[in-house]
């Protein structure tokens, strides 16, 4: 708490808040594009690399991790166009902003790595209903599966570490989803060695286990990314942190009458009613006004802040809810 309030007595002192310079932002931008751009190449090459896993072992929990595989691709299409849209602005389609194409476009991608999963779930009941359990490799094949299914997860850890490096939400849902394909990659590869050295049964079994992590993993996005979608309130030591800034703004600000924060995307829209005296002139409120607004918009957390003046703070809060 002392130290977000140390950040805030910083930018009221100075009027911004020290951090990266505006060229350290765009090499970090340019960073991030260049991972977008290696996790959708390498997603590319290892997916043709598992399809020919999937073709020479014929495992159904190789070929579940397969169908993942073949998701990235479409969930890497999907963020690199979220990522585009909100680089692109339109201030009159768009007035305030298209960042919440961001938790839009996770959404969507989560959903359908759900979905997939509960069809990998149906076909490998099916599989383990009927009489196919039959399963086995000969050396050749098993040390090709070994090979390529070792390969693509080194390489997706490594992919794994490098996107985690980064703060973009982005880049950070490209991090998960290799983190994801690890994981599927070892159970769908061990699945697929018991299968074919203990008994067939365990191959669906391995497909199973993996579904169910997949909806697991994606049904918690899903829910993550609803609560910055339907305006969730900020955690109470944010509100604090935007409570000190506004009280210490000016010495002509007498109350603090609200301080609202609610996600609208992956940033937060900021309300604040100050109560100033009733004798001020209009220029010299106006000025207060705008420029907590401006202080408050240079927190990164906060895409756009709304600064209402009142001079008494008895009365009903604006905009009440509506119980009807």
């Amino acid at each position: 708490m002392l130290e977000g309030f140390n950040e805030m007595d910083a930018l009221t002192e100075r009027g911004f808040l020290p951090g990266m310079s505006k060229e350290e932002q765009e090499n970090l931008a340019r960073s991030e594009t260049m991972a977008i751009r290696i996790s959708n190449v390498a997603n590319m090459v290892l997916f043709v690399a598992k399809v020919y896993a999937s073709f020479r072992s014929g495992s159904l929990a190789i070929i579940a991790s397969t169908l993942d595989s073949l998701l990235d691709l479409l969930s890497g299409f999907i963020l690199w166009f979220t990522a585009f849209s909100m680089q692109t602005p339109n201030p009159y389609q768009y007035p305030i902003g298209k960042k919440r194409m961001q938790p839009l476009g996770i959404l969507v991608f989560a959903s359908v790595m759900a979905t997939l999963g509960l069809q990998i779930i149906l076909e490998s009941i099916r599989t383990l209903l009927s009489d196919e359990n039959e399963f086995s490799l000969n050396k050749e094949q098993e040390r090709w599966v070994i090979g390529i299914m070792l390969s693509v997860t080194l390489v997706k850890l490594l992919l794994v570490v490098y996107c985690r490096s980064f703060t973009n939400e982005i880049v950070k849902a490209y991090a998960q989803d290799h983190f994801f394909d690890v994981i599927t990659n070892i159970i769908g590869l061990i699945a697929a060695l018991l299968a074919n050295s203990i008994n067939g049964f365990l191959d669906p079994v391995g497909a199973i286990t993996l579904a169910i992590y997949t909806i697991r993993t994606w049904s918690m996005t899903v829910l993550e990314n609803v609560n910055s979608l339907v305006g969730r309130s900020a955690a109470p030591d944010f509100l604090q942190k935007l409570t000190y800034l506004c009280w210490n703004h000016h010495k002509a600000v007498r109350h603090i009458d609200t301080v609202r924060a609610y996600t609208f995307g992956s940033h937060y829209f900021v309300e604040v009613d100050i109560v100033l005296p009733s004798e001020m002139p209009l220029r010299e409120a106006h000025d207060i006004g705008e420029s907590l607004q401006e202080k408050l918009e240079q927190l990164p957390e906060i895409e756009r802040a709304f600064v209402h003046l009142d001079y008494e703070f008895s009365h009903k809060p604006e905009h009440a809810q509506s119980h009807s």
